[in-house]
């Protein structure tokens, strides 16, 4: 990150002004600058949710303080039990959603002899179907379908949905009477060893989140104004419909920062860009005031019905719940796979910004409808899968 001898209130998610301070309970300048209250001062990799974070999950979420409190404590947890959960589930593993009522995380089983294994780790247990495995394979053909032929304009995504045991494809209002929607529909459900339901979704497409070129904004390319993800080892990530390999990337004050180093879009929505010429990275989503500045401690997964954070630079910061995993996106350049869809909302310039739950990454913004005045649905690539594909690490604190 390039030293500026003023703060500046409008930095991109991560490549913030100033370096951190101590370990634990450090913030970045950036914060201090905005009046963001400062995180309170915890044991060395203890974080406990600052007013700002609750403030905003009570805004978006409707959640008393309390509540939101509680909530973050409940999803930390199950984020932590969800993998030790799948493993004691075996094969019999039905997938996993956060419960908001018991504030417990759910497993599916498909077989009561894995149910007392899967409790003894903390989860609770609904006895289900289908295995995650059936769902997904499911998803997977009509993936492979539209591989081969692109899914028709009035589809606008497919998922599997553990909570209901099968496939879920949303067709955008209007389009329900469609020839090539009904087709695509009859094929779907001859196809699936799995039930395959049909929901209504906004009638507007699907849409990415890049933005033409305006002053002041996080990082630019060619003509396109993006949102920075997450800082990796040497870089940060973003999303892939940003910028093309080898494309030169500056920052909010017109600098040079480094290039695409490898970009993916359609059928994935991921980038890394290099960092370099006076920049560095750290380990911090950006909280607009809002919020403190987020420090970033690791990539658990949440599960769905968990609450989620996003930060972009053009509407900053806002909250919502994971609704659906490993969704398919059919975007008009061509379908996304594996996307996680949210409530929250976003706007153009927000594309490859932060997605955060507590101090977890969780991946960047790709795109989704609405905006922040009237609500939306936003998805995006999960963090992870960024980070294997192209063997990068994440910088945490």
């Amino acid at each position: 990150m390039r030293r500026k001898p003023v703060v500046r209130a409008g930095l991109s998610a991560l490549l913030v002004l100033g370096a951190l301070s101590g370990a634990g309970g450090a913030f970045s300048t950036a914060a201090a600058a905005s009046g963001a209250d400062a995180p309170a001062a915890k044991p060395a990799g203890a974080s406990a949710p600052s007013a700002g974070l609750v403030r905003a999950l009570g805004r978006d979420l409707g959640l008393t303080a309390d509540q939101a409190r509680e909530r973050l404590g409940q999803e930390a947890a199950a984020m932590k039990l969800e993998s030790k959960a799948e493993r004691a589930a075996g094969a019999s593993y039905g997938g996993s959603w956060f419960d908001t009522s018991s504030g417990k995380l759910v497993v599916g089983v498909t077989g009561a002899e894995r149910a007392a294994s899967v409790r003894a780790t903390g989860a609770t247990t609904r006895i289900v179907q289908h295995s995650a495995a059936a769902l997904d394979a499911a998803t997977a053909r009509l993936d492979d379908k539209a591989r081969k032929k692109a899914a028709p304009a009035g589809v606008s995504s497919w998922s599997a949905d553990p909570r209901a045991g099968g496939v879920v494809v949303r067709v955008r209002e209007g389009s329900e009477g469609d020839a090539a929607v009904r087709a695509f529909l009859r094929e779907a459900k001859r196809s699936s060893s799995v039930p395959v339901t049909v929901e209504k979704a906004p009638a507007q497409a699907p849409t990415t989140f890049a933005a033409g070129t305006v002053g002041g904004d996080p990082y630019y390319t060619g003509n396109v104004r993006c949102s920075i993800g997450f800082s990796v080892q040497g870089g940060f990530v973003t999303a892939g419909h940003c910028g093309q390999a080898g494309g030169s990337v500056s920052g909010w004050d017109g600098s040079y920062i480094g290039n695409f180093q490898g970009s993916s879009f359609p059928g994935n929505d991921y980038a890394y860009v290099s960092v370099g010429s006076g920049w560095w990275t750290v380990p911090v989503v950006l909280g607009w005031g809002t919020v403190p500045d987020q420090l970033v401690r690791g990539s658990n997964e949440a599960p769905i019905g968990a609450s989620i954070c996003r930060s972009g630079s053009t509407t900053h910061w806002h909250c919502g719940t994971v609704l659906a995993k490993n969704e398919t996106v059919n975007y008009s350049q061509g379908a996304v796979y594996e996307m996680t869809k949210t409530s929250v909302c976003a706007e153009g310039g927000d594309s490859g910004g932060s997605f955060i739950s507590g101090d977890q990454a969780q991946g960047v913004t790709s795109g989704g409808w609405g905006n922040c005045s009237g609500g939306g649905e936003t998805w995006y690539q999960p963090i992870n899968e960024i980070l294997s594909v192209y063997g990068l690490r994440l910088h945490t604190a």
